[in-house]
């Protein structure tokens, strides 16, 4: 029976029918092959958006939205260009932490792909930077986006997984951090190979006045992680409560900067309402879906298969969930890959001895890095519609920044602490 209903979901997927579609439609294949009754697809997508910490997901939405149509990015550029833009390879360095902060604003790599793209390549190719490796870096870079906190993976995961949302947040900071400093290093390898980019290095200065200047502009857009966080951890508020605040805050801004203007409202709404439809209709869809895995004891199947083939071994279990994520990630929403295989693989971890903090944040990262991995990964598509390029070339840029975010991948399954050791020093029990 669970045949029938993975050839119909995959098969679904694979003729490009939309996720929520295709994942509902092998729910309701199921209850037709065994008589159940189509008003379970009713109770199972109402219970599956039925939690406030969900509320979080559109309202975060919506606030990078506004955060985006205010011209806070070009803002961010601006000030990281007048720190860093004087150094062999200063231009990368700021096109991954302008992805880094926006991410940190936004929550979506597509989004942070295509706002700091659309800012940097030019000044990238000017600078003396290949277009397919500035296009690759930015691809690349953008997967930033889903792993420093707010995130909306890790709230969706968290809800899924019964597990801390602040203590999540917590986790993605260093390993975000890690894979910023990482891309800006193989970034001035290459920077270094190239006389036109260390020609163009020569040509800037670095003017503190100028700096402090375009800080200024910034500042607003620098606060709004700072109050979203410090309010979480600070315990004044919870993480869909600040996402309510954080509309407000980015609102005051947009206006108070003059860069926001009434009548972009309705276009900002109207996108954050795209967005958010397409995420909750994931959600209630991999509800339904995840009750015919329950019913269906296909769950229980899948599980006894793979500690057979792990054999019991902690470290081959992180291997093969690094490797079978990535391969996830390039091909399904990260939402319903969340949703429909976390319950099934994780838990087999735990059984092994993993810490569930640990395989929870990287099982988010894997399929974050799965946007960057061809053939289908979102980033890299996002890439083309900005840079001009065809997906081949794109693919070769992002090539030498995705194998170190694979290496790092890698990395974080086997050294737990470089995800644990934040969250316990903020007093997280993990």
């Amino acid at each position: 029976m669970m045949t029938l209903v993975l050839v119909v979901l995959f098969g679904l997927m694979l003729l490009g029918i939309p996720v929520a579609f295709a994942i509902l439609s092998a729910g309701m294949a199921y209850l037709a092959t065994t008589g159940g009754s189509m008003l379970v697809v009713a109770q199972r997508l109402i219970y599956g958006l039925n939690s406030f910490t969900l509320l979080a997901v559109p309202l975060f939405i919506l606030v990078g939205n506004l955060m985006d149509f205010g011209g806070i990015s070009k803002r961010l550029t601006d000030w990281a260009k007048s720190i860093l833009g004087w150094l062999p390879g200063g231009l990368g360095i700021v096109t991954v932490f302008s992805c880094a902060i926006f991410a940190a604003l936004t929550g979506s790599g597509p989004a942070t792909v295509a706002a700091i793209g659309s800012i940097m390549l030019p000044s990238m190719l000017k600078a003396g930077y290949s277009r397919e490796t500035s296009a690759g870096l930015v691809a690349s870079a953008g997967a930033l986006g889903p792993i420093i906190p707010p995130s909306i993976p890790m709230i969706i995961y968290g809800v899924t997984m019964n597990l801390s949302i602040p203590a999540m947040f917590m986790a993605g900071v260093v390993p975000g951090l890690v894979i910023a400093l990482a891309l800006s290093l193989v970034n001035v390898v290459f920077a270094y190979r190239n006389p036109e980019v260390l020609k163009h290095a020569k040509t800037m200065k670095f003017d503190f006045k100028e700096s402090m200047k375009l800080f200024w502009k910034a500042l607003g857009a620098l606060g709004l992680p700072v109050l979203i966080l410090g309010g979480i951890y600070g315990g004044i508020f919870t993480p869909t409560e600040s996402a309510a605040v954080g509309i407000v805050y980015a609102l005051i801004l947009g206006f108070a900067l003059k860069e926001l203007k009434v009548k972009d409202l309705p276009k900002i709404l109207i996108n954050s309402l795209k967005t958010s439809t397409m995420v909750n209709f994931i959600i209630a869809a991999a509800s339904l879906f995840s009750w015919v895995v329950s019913k269906s004891q296909i769950g229980i199947v899948i599980s006894n298969a793979f500690i057979s083939f792990v054999g019991g071994s902690q470290a081959l279990y992180l291997f093969v969930l690094v490797v079978v994520l990535l391969i996830v990630g390039c091909l399904m929403d990260n939402v319903a890959a969340t949703l429909i295989l976390a319950p099934i693989l994780i838990p087999v971890g735990i059984a092994l001895g993993c810490n569930e903090l640990h395989i929870g944040m990287l099982f988010c990262i894997c399929l974050v890095v799965g946007f960057v991995t061809p053939p289908f990964g979102y980033n890299l598509f996002t890439a083309v519609s900005i840079s001009g390029l065809n997906f081949k070339q794109i693919v070769k840029g992002a090539l030498p920044f995705l194998l170190t975010e694979i290496l790092l991948l890698f990395v974080f399954a086997y050294v737990p602490g470089i995800i644990t050791w934040l969250p316990r020093l903020m007093g997280y029990g993990y």
